[in-house]
């Protein structure tokens, strides 16, 4: 009975995983924007920390940019996805844990039919719960894995131009375990839980980031023309309609960039 319930969870997991595959690496005006959008934060031989690499995309995207990768995911199938996609690139290094605010273990729930939106956060699972655009979504599995700190991964690779954070919920803790500013960062924000982006932008003005901007859902194109201080991101998210669902929090040390276009809502929970 425990093996046939093992090779059903197997089998769910990989049906998610290569939903995943399709949606992240099938769509080429995806890519190009992308691109053209990494391309202000990151230049050839930089190191980029992808934090939460999930199924990669966004390796994919760095490395265009031919840029060096430290992918981080803690989800045994979605290292060994990673371990196939980029396991003989020199230029990524997959480590094969979660990041959070200090070092040790932390409980992961598994969602076998969307591991993309596997958490460590019980207020994603509670704030889900009552949420529309996320009917359906179910957390079966838990599994306890390690946790490192962003400093403990500077310390080992060295000072990353970017990291990009895509945690589910958990971002900041990420950010928590962070003690200097990078020159640049992004991360991700769902509408039901405005109080972690919050505590994510705060922390950001703690670490000394000046400029703010931010993108909806998979769209990869700056919202604001200007970019914004802490206290008008934070008020700018704060107004977001409930459909709005998800995007990513840009945080620069230094003036900000220009934008290339404009917002439209992305109300899928596959982030």
């Amino acid at each position: 009975m425990l093996q046939r319930r093992a090779m059903i969870d197997a089998w769910r997991t990989l049906r998610g995983i290569v939903r995943s595959l399709r949606i992240y690496y099938g769509d080429g005006e995806r890519r190009a924007a992308m691109d053209l959008l990494n391309r202000h934060f990151i230049k050839p031989g930089d190191l980029v920390f992808d934090i939460g690499a999930h199924v990669g995309d966004r390796i994919a995207a760095f490395r265009r940019l031919d840029a060096r990768v430290v992918a981080v995911e803690p989800q045994p199938a979605l290292i060994r996805t990673l371990k196939l996609l980029y396991g003989r690139d020199r230029a990524v290094t997959i480590e094969p844990f979660a990041v959070a605010s200090h070092p040790g273990t932390i409980e992961i729930k598994l969602n076998l039919d969307n591991p993309t939106i596997s958490t460590a956060s019980d207020a994603l699972l509670q704030a889900a719960r009552d949420a529309p655009q996320w009917a359906g979504q179910a957390w079966t599995r838990s599994i306890a894995v390690p946790a490192v700190t962003l400093d403990a991964l500077i310390d080992r690779h060295g000072t990353p131009a970017f990291i990009k954070i895509d945690v589910e919920g958990l971002e900041a803790e990420v950010l928590a375990g962070l003690s200097h500013a990078v020159p640049a960062l992004s991360f991700e924000f769902t509408t039901i839980l405005p109080k972690v982006s919050e505590q994510c932008i705060a922390r950001c003005a703690a670490l000394g980031y000046a400029r703010y901007n931010a993108m909806l859902g998979e769209r990869h194109v700056l919202i604001h023309q200007d970019w914004l201080s802490a206290a008008e991101i934070a008020l700018w998210v704060s107004s977001l309609p409930l459909e709005a669902n998800s995007g990513d929090i840009y945080a620069m040390q230094g003036s900000g960039i220009s934008n290339q276009g404009s917002s439209r809502y992305n109300t899928t929970p596959d982030t």
